[in-house]
């Protein structure tokens, strides 16, 4: 190709992207404001059984299906105004062109696409999860990811010369070459900050024992099932279908419950920051009010769930303590006390120093248990709600 033509190319693809762009916003206004469609793709099935397990029932596009069944059926549990639709249902094979097609007609808000990841090295082990991407952002790499990863890419993209007529489909697309993957490098800007946001919310709430997060947590890949999709998309390895360890955790009921309760925690809290996005201004134009200091008391009490006091708005307060509470979310926003998305909780904005995200907790606790007691009622509220624990600006499971 020559110089031109590659310039022609690329300012072809930016008009495609900004008019996509225009259509996905029009499509927004049509069916109303908020996250009212998901898309989940179990990876593989019928003829791509994708990596093996210890038993043919137990190969990856097996446990990848039950997952997503189960991760499903709690969205439409949850989330009664969600429409929740599956890429297959059953043991079929299904291309990647396909699959995206699925999320596109039915111009879904969020794709997520579910897989077991598997190594030679039975050793391998950990979560991880992708979104479309060019280049890692984690300070001091400086790694190509064009070519770093082609090779786990490629892997996943193979599976397109299964395809019948894939030849006529994927004309602009050869899976063994790496000048087909440059084409996309723009598109991974239309959707990049909602994907890395669910991602983030993923790696929060999924990665956390017996599943272990691996060094690249969030990759950045060419995977042809993001690049058509064209929307806010993830990938999920969820763990190493060939780690004799993981294999038990991913293959047992009780281990695909709890990763489905995880993965819906995951969506609940960026389902929260998606809808409230459209009705918040952004940190930076809410004008902090300054605090007063509080009366001394004769004893602390822990700070109970209670509705917002009347009056005033001013910016959700950011405490730095000690305590128990209920995160609800995770959002990159100062809050108003009286914001919608609250739902009348009185919460606690905590961000870590040099963070991009605050986490919303409700209430203050002195114990663990204390907190247990009060979840059931803010999951009434936020079903994805979980117990942490506060230290300083750090929130983690306890």
């Amino acid at each position: 190709m020559s110089v031109n033509s590659k310039y022609i190319c690329i300012w072809f693809l930016v008009l495609l992207f900004a008019c996509n762009t225009y259509a996905s916003m029009a499509q927004s206004k049509d069916k109303g404001l908020g996250l009212k469609t998901v898309v989940i793709d179990p990876g593989h099935g019928g003829k791509d059984p994708g990596a093996p397990g210890q038993t043919s029932a137990t190969s990856e596009k097996h446990i990848v299906l039950a997952i997503s069944k189960l991760f499903g059926e709690k969205i439409k549990e949850a989330h009664p105004d969600v429409n929740v639709i599956y890429t297959r249902s059953t043991d079929k094979f299904l291309g990647l062109h396909d699959r995206a097609m699925v999320a596109r007609k039915n111009d879904a808000d969020l794709f997520i696409s579910i897989h077991c990841n598997s190594s030679t090295n039975k050793s391998a082990y950990g979560s991880s999860v992708h979104i479309l991407g060019q280049r890692s952002d984690r300070k001091g790499n400086t790694t190509d990811y064009f070519e770093r990863n082609m090779s786990v890419a490629q892997r996943e993209n193979e599976v397109i010369v299964l395809e019948e007529g894939y030849e006529t489909k994927y004309t602009h697309f050869d899976p063994d070459a790496p000048e087909a993957y440059i084409g996309y490098m723009l598109q991974w800007k239309a959707h990049y900050e909602s994907s890395l946001l669910f991602a983030a919310e993923v790696v929060d709430h999924l990665m956390v024992k017996p599943l272990t997060k691996r060094k690249a947590v969030i990759d950045q890949d060419i995977f042809q099932v993001l690049v058509e999709a064209n929307m806010p998309a993830v990938l999920l390895e969820l763990a190493f279908i060939s780690n004799n360890t993981e294999y038990r955790y991913l293959a047992s009921k009780d281990g695909q419950e709890e990763i489905a309760e995880r993965l819906l925690a995951a969506f609940t809290s960026y389902k929260t920051q998606y809808d409230s996005s459209f009705n918040v201004k952004s940190a930076e134009n809410v004008t902090p009010v300054p605090e007063t200091k509080p009366e001394p008391e004769p004893e602390p009490a822990p700070v109970q769930k209670a509705p917002v006091a009347a009056g005033q708005p001013e910016p959700v307060k950011v405490e730095p303590a000690k305590y128990y509470g209920i995160q609800i979310m995770s959002l990159g926003r100062l809050l108003q006390t009286d914001d919608p998305a609250l739902k009348g909780l009185e919460v606690s904005a905590v961000k870590p120093e040099g963070g991009k995200l605050y986490k919303y907790v409700a209430g203050k606790y002195s114990s663990k248990s204390e907190a247990v007691s009060a979840l059931s009622k803010v999951k009434a509220l936020f079903p994805g709600a979980f117990v942490v624990k506060v230290e300083g600006d750090l929130v983690f499971i306890p």
